[in-house]
């Protein structure tokens, strides 16, 4: 994740900051381990989720919902291994 300009991953740190308890949990100890090991893929993924609604997001998190879209899907399971 080096090519990614450093002003643009503060900024997807601080939209990582939700409205949930349970999901900034969640992010905050991503962002702490695994957060910068994400590829370019990865990456835009994980931004993808940030668009999300904070309860579906949880719910993809807490497996209360199935992600359809693959490429969600891989980062939603990052998320939950870390």
């Amino acid at each position: 994740m080096t090519d990614i300009d450093p002003v643009e991953i503060k900024r997807i740190r601080w939209r990582s900051r939700r409205g949930l308890l349970e999901l900034d949990i969640v992010l905050e100890r991503f962002l702490a381990n695994g957060f910068d090991q994400l590829t370019t893929d990865e990456l835009a993924a994980y931004r993808k989720c940030l668009e999300l609604g904070d309860n579906d997001f949880l719910d993809y998190v807490n497996g209360k919902a199935e992600v359809d879209d693959p490429e969600l899907a891989h980062i939603i399971g990052i998320l939950r291994a870390v």
